[in-house]
């Protein structure tokens, strides 16, 4: 299956699409220019500065958005308004990557050095009444977070391991019983966003791979979608019946005129349907 480009190279590092018809369908983030973009229903791009850097977001309950920023998060209300909250750590070498909410509608964002440290990074979470936790440590780059359809696996991505990570979940205990789902040979890239889909198969966006995979349950190989750009950072599905795929790409790296379409987004009717978006409660 082959992806189509369905916009212009609009972002520098494309990352974090979410599908929400709270927000009106899809937004997701040019990071490093610390912005929000959102795709109109005629094409059109939208584009809200937040930041130093626009890592994460997810839909609110009440409306609006989290958003997880350089240091820690911010909140914007349903009306627009946007609230920066107390930074998580002060160390200017590190900032947030990517995110996603837990079914209690706890939002987790994880970091990652600037300079790629091992260890260096950690993944956090923000409660709904806007108390914060370590929930891990000694990461070195916090990647793509989510839960299985019902809620009781975790899948998650420390992209310097090469691994897709599994991990069982409860709403008492966490994160917990740690282990490999699938595997990356480093010459098809590096494991960067993921979603997990309504049949509980995981989409595994492949950095400078020019791949999203989805393996199944089980973790056998099951689709590949190609894509014309090398810098495939995450995936979501979205769209009127959660059947598109649509995927983030990024110019990090790349000289001026290098690779034309990274940055841009692409989509792919992939034939199986996402699941709504866990939403923030806060």
């Amino acid at each position: 299956m082959r992806a189509e480009q369905i916009t212009d190279a609009v972002a520098f590092h494309g990352e974090g699409p979410v599908w929400s018809p709270r927000w009106g369908g899809l937004r997701w983030v040019d990071m490093l220019a610390g912005d929000v973009l959102s795709l109109g229903a005629d094409g059109t791009i939208g584009r809200r500065h937040v930041g130093d850097v626009a890592a994460a977001l997810r839909p609110r309950r009440g409306g609006g958005a989290v958003i997880g920023v350089e240091r820690g998060f911010a909140l914007e209300d349903a009306d627009g308004t946007l609230t920066s909250l107390p930074e998580v750590w002060s160390d200017r070498g590190v900032r947030m990557n990517d995110g996603a909410c837990d079914p209690e509608g706890r939002f987790y964002c994880g970091s990652m050095a600037y300079d790629k440290s091992p260890g260096a990074a950690s993944l956090y979470r923000i409660d709904p009444d806007g108390s914060t936790a370590l929930v891990l440590d000694g990461v070195t780059i916090s990647n793509g977070l989510d839960w299985s359809p019902d809620g009781g696996l975790a899948y998650y991505n420390d992209t310097a391991t090469q691994q897709v990570a599994v991990f069982d979940y409860d709403a008492a205990s966490g994160l917990t019983g740690r282990r490999p789902f699938v595997s990356i040979a480093d010459e098809d890239g590096a494991p960067d966003g993921l979603t997990v889909d309504a049949a509980g198969g995981v989409w595994v966006a492949l950095n400078q791979g020019g791949q999203v995979r989805r393996y199944t349950p089980a973790g056998a190989l099951d689709e590949v979608v190609e894509v014309p750009v090398a810098g495939v950072t995450a995936c979501t599905l979205g769209g009127p019946d959660l059947d598109e795929l649509f995927i983030t790409t990024s110019r990090e790296g790349l000289a001026p005129g290098e690779d034309p379409q990274a940055g841009a987004l692409f989509r792919a009717v992939v034939g199986v349907a996402g699941r709504p978006a866990r939403e923030f409660a806060g």
